[in-house]
C-alpha cells in the first residue's frame, strides 16, 4: 500500500518560496507518474507538476519557470520547489502517485490512485 504525507506548506509573501515535500512508501511500480496537484478554496483540484519514472516533468502553463519537480529516489521523496509566488497560488496541495502507463493523462488528478492528506500554502499579496 502506498502511503503519502506531504510537508513544507506555510504562509508567504508573494515574491516568496517554499519547498514542498513528499515522503513515499509501498511505491514498488516500474511505470507510474507522480505529482503535485493543487485545489483552491471553490475550486476543481489541477496539476501543478508531475514526473514520470524517466524523468520527464510536465508542469501547468500558469507555474512553468518558477515551480520545479523533483525527486531523490534514495530518499524516497517527491519535492516541488515553488519560487515566485504569486497569490493566486494560494491552495491545498496534494501529493500523488499513478502506478500505470504514462502519457498525457498524467495531468489528469482522476487517474491517480493515492493521495497524500495535502498542505496548506498562503501567499499574501
Amino acid at each position: 500500500q502506498v502511503q503519502l504525507v506531504e510537508s513544507g506548506g506555510g504562509s508567504v509573501q508573494s515574491g516568496g518560496s517554499l519547498r514542498l515535500s513528499c515522503a513515499v512508501s509501498g511505491h514498488t511500480y516500474s511505470a507510474y507518474c507522480m505529482g503535485w496537484f493543487r485545489q483552491g478554496s471553490g475550486e476543481q483540484r489541477e496539476a501543478v507538476a508531475v514526473i514520470d519514472m524517466a524523468g520527464k516533468r510536465t508542469y501547468a502553463d500558469s507555474v512553468k519557470g518558477r515551480f520545479t519537480i523533483s525527486q531523490d529516489d534514495a530518499k524516497n521523496t517527491l519535492y516541488l520547489q515553488m519560487n515566485s509566488l504569486k497569490p493566486e497560488d494560494t491552495a491545498m496541495y496534494y501529493c500523488a502517485d499513478y502506478p500505470g502507463p504514462t502519457g498525457w493523462w498524467c495531468l489528469s488528478p482522476t487517474k491517480y490512485k493515492y493521495w497524500g492528506q495535502g498542505t496548506q500554502v498562503t501567499v499574501s499579496s
